[in-house]
């Protein structure tokens, strides 16, 4: 079945999105509104304190971008027209009970309307503080599948995760949902409720210290890190989104639940507009760093795949298993991958940017081109170590040897 045909099972639905300024987000949006127009109504929860701003953040943020640029095409002068009638931006707050939506009208008119609720929203940073994603990504899934269940006409929630909750596993690893309390770890259990309580306990202790919000927030990180490895998570982010697929499986009843797992989210493959992407994204970080010339080398295996999938390709498999699952009173998880049928390996990325940036060179602020040149892949450890030794801590320690020795000298010399 096509994605358009696909699509037609969208008419006259009227679905609330988390998360709704986000990168996945915005392209969700865009293709509901482009492959079907007759969708009744796109409720976007935004982090606002009114509805003037939400407004405000929804037409800056999200209408305003390069990604609707076919749709304005499309509509020509009725564009905002259009974009008024479909979509609604609603002032809320994921964090808090009942989505943080304060006008009680507004929650039950959601509560009658509402058709599907997708949750995007999360902290994608892997070393945030454990109060914030907690509070995102575990008490924010909560929310949403409490604010769900007591939508009258509800026919699915999709809870969009992440692939790595699965840990650094290697091998096959399975589609299926986290039972409540499971840990990665043998013979642990992972209690969300103490967890809670052990980071207002931990806060409460920083603040008798009088602690500064500096030191509160490497705390909080320090945390984060340290729970998720205890229980076997390689960093906060994971391991916090594990959380979140556990609360929302325990939740949901009989409510139709979808739970997607993609890999590295980048940039759009086909359409709207191919190669558009929005902030840095995970392996941006690397190719920044590659473009200002501030990346010396790079410790990897050049053989490994990526693991990246395309925002489109994602938001496409959300479409299908949106009409798929639809009034089944199932849960179903969905890993969207393309290390086994389609790897995209690091020696791309490599060869690839180097060809690039050789073509289309970069500029500093002063003028000066960025020099570009192929980066010292090291794939071992101890010739990373020792690359490092060499290129770094060598000179370093001559120089201080140099140092030390001219200022005995010095002072030697004195009379």
């Amino acid at each position: 079945m096509e994605l358009r045909e696909m699509a037609d099972a969208l008419k006259d639905k009227s679905i609330l999105l988390t998360g709704s300024t986000g990168f996945l987000a915005k392209i969700f949006v865009e293709k509901v509104l482009r492959v079907q127009p007759n969708v009744k109504k796109l409720y976007l929860l935004v982090r606002a304190g009114d509805a003037q701003y939400a407004k405000q953040r929804m037409q800056r943020e999200i209408i305003e971008k390069e990604l609707f640029h076919v749709l304005r095409e499309q509509h020509g002068k009725n564009f905002l027209a259009f974009i008024s009638e479909k979509i609604c931006a609603i002032a809320g707050d994921i964090t808090l009970e009942n989505l943080g939506i304060q006008s009680i009208d507004l929650r039950e008119l959601l509560w009658k309307e509402i058709h599907m609720v997708i949750n995007v929203a999360a902290t994608t940073n892997f070393y945030d503080r454990y109060d914030v994603a907690l509070n995102v990504n575990v008490l924010g899934a909560k929310h949403a599948m409490e604010f769900a269940k007591r939508c009258n006409n509800i026919e699915m929630v999709l809870h969009v995760s992440t692939a790595y909750v699965t840990g650094e596993k290697q091998g096959l690893l399975l589609e299926r949902a986290f039972c409540m309390g499971e840990a990665l770890k043998d013979n642990m259990y992972l209690d969300i409720e103490a967890e809670l309580k052990l980071v207002e306990r931990r806060k409460q202790e920083l603040h008798l210290e009088n602690q500064t919000k500096l030191a509160e927030k490497m705390a909080m990180k320090e945390l984060g890190i340290e729970r998720a490895r205890h229980f076997g998570w390689p960093n906060t982010y994971v391991f916090t989104k594990a959380m979140g697929e556990m609360l929302v499986g325990q939740l949901r009843g009989t409510l139709p639940l979808v739970i997607a797992r993609p890999t590295i989210i980048t940039s759009i493959w086909k359409e709207p507009l191919p190669g558009w992407i929005e902030g840095n994204r995970t392996i941006d970080n690397i190719i920044v760093g590659y473009v200002k010339g501030n990346l010396p080398c790079i410790a990897a295996d050049t053989d490994a795949p990526m693991d990246v999938i395309p925002g489109d390709m994602v938001v496409n498999a959300m479409i299908a298993m949106l009409v798929i699952h639809s009034n089944q009173q199932s849960e179903f998880t969905y890993h969207i991958s393309s290390s086994v049928r389609n790897p995209v390996k690091y020696s791309i990325l490599e060869k690839s940017g180097y060809r690039y940036f050789a073509d289309k060179p970069r500029f500093a602020e002063d003028g000066r081109e960025i020099r570009v040149y192929k980066v010292p892949v090291f794939k071992t450890m101890s010739s990373f170590r020792l690359f490092f030794f060499l290129r770094y801590r060598l000179p370093l320690e001559v120089s201080t040897f140099r140092y030390l020795s001219g200022t005995f000298t010095l002072n030697k010399t004195r009379p």
